[in-house]
This record gives C-alpha cells, structure tokens and sequence, in this order.
C-alpha cells in the first residue's frame, strides 16, 4: 500500500504537534491518520518504538519506512491488535470531533446515500430516510418544496439541507446584521408519487457547499431535536408542580446522564412549556377565561361564575367560586373580610377575595372576584353575585377598608350586616395625616392610641377623644372629624357586641393575597391567573388537611388542674386549645374580688396585673356571674369577640369551684370533632390527568416501574422482559401502519365551525385609586435617597408601634381583640410591613 507524500519530506520531521499536519500537509485527513500511525508506533522523531526496542530510521523518506515496517509483535500479543488496527482506532476517535467527518457508531447501521431510483412508501418514510443520512452526514433538513393535486394531496416533495436558500435580512439596521445558517446549499432529493402509490427520488444532489457539523453535534440541529414523551411528561407535571425551567430542565439532564445524551435543549423545554401553557390555557383573555369556567361547570355542577361585559362584549368583571367554597361558607360564613388592595395580573384589575376563617384560625375562601373599577356599582354587582351565590345568605360581620364605595354598596346589599373597617389601615395613616404635628410623637400619638384601647364604654371614649382634641388643638382636623363621624365602624369599644372570630382587620385578605404571590405576578393573564389560583388553593386544602390530623392525631399536654382545660382539651382543635392555654396561664396575674350580689347576679372586680417591659401596670375589668343560668360575662368581651374565655371569666370560675363549664361557652365553631360537609369536596376539578390518555400513560408508567424493580436484579429476566417488550412493540407498529392506510383511504370532507356566539374580548387595562403615577425620569441618585429616607420613616413607625405595643393599652387590646391564626398578616402593600425585622403577625395581632 502506498501513501501520498508531501512535497517537501523535511516538513515531516519540523512538526512538534500532530494536529498540525492537517495544516502542514493541506489538511489531508488520511495524511493525518498516518502521522497518528506513525505516532503511535513511536515514541520520538527517531522512531522508537514504544512496545518493543526495535528502531527505525528517521532519514529519509518516513514513509518508506512505515510502509516497509513490520508489526511489533510484543506490542500485537500483548493488546490483540495491530498497529493499522490500533491508529484506526485512534483516529475514529478523533475523527469525532473533526466538522466535516461521518463516523457511524458500532451499534447503528450506516445509511447509503441517496440515488435516483429509490422508492418509499409514504413521504414520512422519505423524510425519515433522509434524516437519518442527514444525521449521519452532519447536516440539518428541511422540506423545500411541496407540490399537491386538487385533492390536496401532496404529489411533488423536494427534501434537502436546511442551510438551503439566501438570507433575506428582515431588520432595517443593516450595520448590526443577524448571524445566519443561509449559505445556498444546493444538497437535496427531489421525489414524486407514481401511479402505484409509491414515492420515487427523480434527482438527487448531495454535495454541499459548507463543512458539515460531527455527528456528536448533529443534536443540535433543528430538524434532529427530539423532545420524547417521557420527558414531555416530566416538564409538564415539574411546571404544574412550579417547579423553574432551569431545575427542570436540569432535572432530564441529570436523569439522561449528561447533556451529550439528550435529543434537545433548554430552550426546546422552554417552547414545549409555552406552548402546553398555551393548549391548556388558552391565550390568556376573556374567551380563554370563559372556556375554562364553561369547563369547571360541567365537572362540578356546583362551581358557579358570572361575566360582566359591557356594551362592546369587552371582559369587566368576574366572580366565581366552586362548590367547597359554597360548603365552607354554610360553616364559617358569620365573619368575612373583603379586600381589593391587591393588582394581579396584566390587566391591572384588582383581586377581590371573601375570606372567612376555619376552625383552626386559618383564612378560608369563600369566592373571589377580578374588578375593572372600584366603584359603587361594581361593588354592588360582585356583593349581589356573591350573596345569590350562597342562596341569599349575607354574613353576619364584615371587615373592609376605609373606602367610601365599599361602604355604600354594603348598607344596600347586605343591610343586616355590622360593617367594620380595619383598624390597622387607620392606624398606619397616622403619621401621613398627623406626623407634620410638633407633638406628634411626644404625646398625641400615644394619646390617640390609649383613646382607642383603654376606653371600656363609649363614653369614656368620647371623653378622651374630646380632651385630645383639645390638648392638641385638632378640633378643626378634617381628617379627624371624618373618623369620628364614623366611629361606630372603627372604635373597638363600639365593636364589642358583635363575635369577629378574632378579626379585627383585612389581614385575613391581605395574608391571602401574600399566600397567592408565589404563583401569580403583575403579568400574569387571565386564565393563568385563576389556574395558578386553583392550585395555591390545593396548597391551602393541604395545609388544613395536615391541621385536622394533627388535632386528631396528637393531645396537647394540660398546663393546670382545673377540670375545664381537660374539656376544652377533648374537643378544641389544637390552635384554639393554645389560645385557651394562654388565657388559662394569664389566670395567675389576677386578682378576684367579689364587690357585690344582687340576687343571682354577682359582680367581681378584676384586676389583671399586665407586665411590659420592666415595668408592670394594674388594669380593672369587671366580671358578672350569673349563678342560675351559670353565665358569665366581662367588661373586655372577648369571648363575644372572638370565642374565648377571657382570664377574667375564668379566675371568676376558679373562685366559684366551677369545674365543667356550660356548652354554650365550648363553641361548635372551633371543635376538632365535628363533622363538616365541605372536607368531604375536592377543591380542584381542572387536573392534568383528566383526560385518558394521560391517565392511561400514567398507569403504565407506574406498573413498569414497579416491574423494574422486581426483575433489574436479573439479565436473564431483563432481557426476557426486553423481547417480549420488542414483540409487543412491532404487533403495535403494525397496527399502527394498517390505521394509517385505512385513514387515508378515507374522503375527509370539509369541516363546518358553528357562529357558537359573540366572541368575549380582553378587558382594558385598568388604572388604579389615587395620583396616577410620576412619569418623570427620577435620577439613580434620587431613587437612592428616597429609598433610604422611606426605610428610615417605616423603622421610626415601627419603633413608635412597638413601644406602643408594649404599654398597658395595647396590652388592654390584646385582651380584647387578639387575632386569630399566626402569620396571617402579610401584605406587600403595607408601606409599614416592608423590611420589618419582626413577622407581621405581631403587628396585626394588636390591631
């Protein structure tokens, strides 16, 4: 065999590298596999060889001698192979990663490359055969040209490379031109469909003008990406589960390997989730909406919604609700709060949820709504849907904001109902509308605080508030007028009458709103917006499922003797039985004295001996017992308030030997064993294994792991297993086939789409209450400084609250109105939240 010498033999023995002989000597690829023969074979220019110490001349023509050379045979007994074996060898490897190269794998059959005369059955056949060539060859495909019949039946196709063509450039800046594949190959294979059916390659062209890609390359061509069902499977159940693409993507490369191993890229994951997002969805408008809720209507025939549109068919309002949020409702639909403080999605409409609370202190929802306005009509419109929806029952409290609209459209809809606004958003108005005062924080905030707290009957409120008035000379503040016009909606003292379940403000909203932030985000859509809502809802079913076993399940320990801790201990879910615990311990701190009897009724003052900081202050309440009806009843009302004996009540029953309390003080509200209808109702009907074959292919997936694990141990099963698997595999490719041809044998007439009524259009972009914001271009620096003078602002307010806190008002107000549930404060649209160093349920709690 003789090899091609170069033109100069002195240019061999100059190489210092092997891979300069592809430049030294023309870039010859089989001049390159004999240096790596020579190479291997030596281990210097002298030619030494590496297995034995037989030598070589380096004089000369170095290709004489490699031709004349015999093989080494310590070298040949020792590995098995000879040295063309060896290079061979060698050079497969390296001719993997060398562009232009076409190395099949041992374990995959070499494609021919096409010719005139081949004959397919199907283009789907064609174009499989070419893409496999292609594959093999290094390049991508496309299909060029297709030419069809009257019938539409394609009778003309011409498959070819897919850097076929001329790059049109589309962009106006031609300075910045876009990278392109274009470069006009003219490698392709033209075929047409012949009387028998059977399609025909007519001319064939397979020269290409560019270097062709390594095979190790070709996955990241475009027409070789394949994204498999298995992993179809796993980044849709992984994007349900909220799971980023990053990780999921990560996930299939983790589970494949490598990435070397996978027929596809992130950004393919990532068009395969949009577009599933968008098969699932819709595009995210007012149809799409109106699909999905026509959807959840025929899977649950309690799920109720209503559309507001106006005169142009254009989306404005929405309510709906499902039906555990109707069965909820018939148990915790006495208190409700209501909030629209929260912007949603892309529209900008704010999120309008009726929140309750359940027998563990949590927030429960009732319904919600998307609002194009916050006026009076719109309110009236969503508070009538609601209340038709819960069959004309109005709930006995609700907790709003200060808002005028709200206010008004309540008095009409719901006109039994006590209407209260949140206290906290009044209290965290009081540096905007006060603060510019010279004894804001000397004084008249502290003032207006111990007014609201530490007045026991309206009177006395009156009284302080007067004096406040005057001591600051605010008779003439129109913010404060305002307040005490209304006072009766705020003031805790006017409030006691009324049971709130331990809410005083919209934090049960403004905590689901939080509870709602990691799935929905301001460009969040429509449809996506309630499908990302179902599933933060399935997170709050899960939370109280885990709340009803933990009740169930464990016993909190007693923390005393007294016989009434073990009765609320047996039937208290374990919440509401540490709420009790705290009353009970608070029990210790005070002193009873029975200052009178008349008749039956006898009176006891109590004075609770309240501990803040290094100081304590005695606080005087007032108990009366009832000894024949054995009713009791204190001047803090926080039983009527929120369900709990108070440590008044109970110290009364310790001085009177009362062991078992009366049912009415054990309410059916708060206890662990009673049977409630709505736990019984999914809360989700929108599941991505609704339909058949999702289920089918899950069931599958899950008997095959299980078989898996049973036979792995053994080859003899596994590859048993195997056969009877490629068996089953060819039978289901046959039929596949004989479906196929019976398919197109078929005339498929022209389908009809039905006028199914006016399409719903996409709601405007709704402004929110208030100053529109600042168009202006605020400089780095400004921005700078207005951030560090509002962090300074909310550290001051929050010290002034907590020094508050700790004083024997809030102290009072602690007895009186604790609320209920721990950490469901949240908002972040609370200036006075952000960037607190404590939990925002400690703030609430207070309020």
């Amino acid at each position: 065999m003789s090899y091609p010498q170069p033109s100069n033999p002195d240019d061999f023995n100059r190489v210092e590298d092997p891979c300069q002989v592809l430049v030294t000597l023309n870039s010859q690829i089989f001049l390159a596999k004999i240096w790596m023969k020579s190479c291997f074979q030596t281990n210097t220019y002298n030619f030494f060889c590496i297995g034995c110490t037989m030598q070589y001349p380096s004089s000369g023509n170095p290709y004489a001698s490699l031709q004349e050379s015999p093989e080494c045979p310590e070298f040949s007994e020792n590995v098995g192979c000879t040295f063309d074996d060896a290079a061979d060898e060698m050079y497969l490897d390296i001719e993997e990663d060398l562009e232009g190269s076409t190395v099949v794998p041992d374990d995959e059959v070499r494609v021919d490359a096409p010719r005139s005369g081949m004959e397919f059955e199907s283009v789907k056949e064609l174009l499989g055969y070419y893409k496999k060539y292609a594959k093999q060859e290094g390049f991508g495909v496309r299909t060029q040209r297709t030419k069809r019949d009257d019938d539409g039946r394609p009778v003309y196709v011409t498959v070819g490379c897919a850097r076929g063509g001329k790059y049109q450039p589309k962009h106006k800046d031609i300075s910045k031109p876009r990278p392109t594949t274009k470069t006009d190959c003219k490698a392709k294979v033209n075929a047409t469909l012949k009387q028998n059916e059977k399609w025909l390659v007519t001319t064939v062209e397979n020269t290409h003008n560019h270097i062709t890609v390594s095979p190790k390359k070709t996955r990241l061509l475009r027409s070789h990406k394949v994204l498999d069902e298995y992993s179809q499977r796993i980044l849709e159940l992984n994007d349900r589960a909220g799971i980023r693409m990053n990780k999921n993507y990560y996930s299939l490369v983790v589970d494949a390997g490598g990435f070397e191993n996978l027929e596809f890229q992130e950004k393919d994951c990532r068009n395969f989730i949009d577009k599933s997002r968008h098969l699932r969805l819709g595009k995210g408008g007012g149809e799409a909406l109106r699909v999905y809720f026509q959807r959840m209507r025929q899977k649950n025939d309690g799920f109720v919604y209503d559309i507001d549109v106006d005169d142009e068919g254009r989306l404005r309002n929405v309510f709906w609700a499902d039906a555990r949020c109707r069965a909820s409702y018939e148990c915790f639909g006495d208190v409700v709060t209501f909030d629209t403080t929260y912007l949603t999605n892309r529209y900008g409409m704010p999120f309008a949820p009726f929140i309750g609370v359940n027998h563990h202190g949590q927030s429960i929802l009732l319904g919600a709504g998307l609002l194009s306005s916050e006026d009076t009509h719109t309110f009236i419109w969503l508070f009538r849907m609601w209340l038709d929806c819960m069959n004309g029952r109005a709930p006995k409290a609700i907790i709003t904001d200060q808002d005028r609209a709200m206010k008004n459209a309540i008095a009409l809809v719901f006109p039994g109902t006590r209407h209260r606004y949140c206290l906290w958003h009044i209290m965290r108005k009081l540096p905007e509308k006060l603060g510019s005062h010279s004894h804001f924080s000397s004084g008249l905030k502290s003032s207006i605080q111990a007014a609201l707290y530490d007045s026991h009957t309206s009177t006395e409120f009156e009284e302080r508030w007067g004096q406040l008035l005057d001591m600051y000379d605010l008779r003439e503040n129109n913010w404060l007028k305002s307040l005490y016009e209304e006072r009766t909606f705020w003031v805790p003292v006017y409030l006691k009458d009324v049971f709130w379940a331990g809410m005083s403000t919209t934090q049960r909203s403004e905590s689901m709103n939080a509870f709602f932030d990691g799935y929905v985000h301001s460009g969040t859509t429509l449809k996506e917006f309630v499908d990302q809502f179902d599933n933060a809802l399935r997170k709050k079913v899960e939370v109280e499922t885990t709340a009803d076993f933990n009740s169930i399940n464990q016993t909190i320990p007693c923390v005393s003797p007294f016989n009434f801790e073990k009765q609320f201990q047996k039937v208290y879910t374990a919440t509401k039985f540490k709420e009790f615990q705290k009353e009970l311990m608070g029990l210790m701190c005070c002193n009873c004295t029975m200052v009178s009897q008349q008749g039956c009724i006898s009176t006891f003052d109590i004075l609770d001996e309240i501990a803040f900081d290094d100081c304590t202050k005695i606080v005087h309440y007032t108990v009366y017992y009832n000894e024949e009806e054995c009713e009791l009843k204190c001047t803090c009302a926080l039983f009527e308030m929120r369900g709990i004996l108070c440590r008044h009540a109970l110290r009364v029953c310790q001085f009177k030997r009362i062991s078992v309390l009366p049912e009415r003080y054990v309410l059916d509200r708060w206890r662990k064993d009673e049977k409630r209808r709505y736990t019984l109702i999914p809360s989700s009907y929108d599941d991505c294994r609704a339909s058949g074959d999702a289920r089918r292919y899950e069931m599958v997936v899950k008997r095959c792991m299980k078989l898996a694990t049973k036979i792995s141990p053994s080859s003899e099963r596994v590859n048993a297993f195997l056969r009877y698997v490629d068996d089953f595999d060819s039978k289901c490719d046959d039929e596949d086939v004989r479906r196929c041809n019976n398919s197109e044998s078929t005339v498929v007439g022209h389908s009809s789409l039905t006028d199914k009524g006016k399409k719903l259009l996409s709601p405007h972009v709704v402004r929110g209450k208030g100053r529109p914001p600042i168009k202006r271009k605020v400089p780095p620096l400004e921005k700078l400084a207005t951030k560090r003078k509002r962090k300074t602002t909310c550290r001051l307010i929050f010290e002034n609250e907590t020094t508050f806190l700790n004083s024997p008002a809030s102290q009072l107000d602690e007895g009186v109105e604790r609320d209920a549930g721990v950490g469901d404060m949240g908002t972040q649209n609370s200036v006075l939240t952000q960037g607190l160093p404590l939990g925002n349920d400690e703030m609430g709690d207070h309020f």
